[in-house]
């Protein structure tokens, strides 16, 4: 059997996820998002090669921050101007633009190549449950996993174990 699987527009065929990002921590969550758009996730991936999926985040507005961090981040940005540098804290963002919260999430976790913005143009983020792409979606993340993987660290509500039930005497 062969080692090389071609690149073939079956191989390479962009798959739409949808993920729910209501009760889901930010970190975790954005990481497992950059992996689905570097592509990581399938056998052909290739750091050189732009092989990733779509991802579609909806509910953008209830994803979560562990500890302070609320009242801790900032975002920042500066104008090009003298005394231009504009600062918005976290909580500001969460209420006017919560897309952008989980879209500069995973720029900062997806490589500094050339790549990183055609990988982040394929992610559509929605503040709230309104998605209308989804049509086009084939694989959604129920329970936070992707479909075929383990991805057990990825964050989200877990059942509680059944307790066992007492010894007769």
């Amino acid at each position: 059997m062969s080692h090389i699987i071609g690149k073939t527009a079956l191989a390479t065929a962009r798959i739409w996820h949808h993920v729910d990002a209501s009760g889901r921590t930010l970190g975790p969550l954005a990481a497992n998002i950059a992996k689905v758009l570097m592509g990581k996730h399938k056998p052909i991936y290739d750091r050189g090669a732009d092989v990733g999926d779509i991802v579609v985040v909806t509910n953008a507005r209830e994803v979560v921050v562990t500890g302070r961090k609320s009242d801790q981040i900032l975002y920042r940005h500066h104008s090009g101007y003298p005394g231009g540098l504009k600062e918005i804290p976290y909580k500001v963002m969460q209420q006017k633009r919560p897309d952008k919260i989980i879209k500069l999430a995973v720029a900062g976790m997806l490589p500094k190549n050339k790549l990183r913005d055609r990988r982040l143009r394929r992610l559509v983020v929605y503040p709230g449950a309104r998605n209308p792409s989804l049509r086009n979606v084939l694989r959604r993340w129920e329970d936070g996993q992707l479909p075929g993987h383990n991805m057990s660290h990825f964050p989200g509500p877990r059942p509680k174990p059944a307790e066992a039930p007492a010894p007769a005497p």
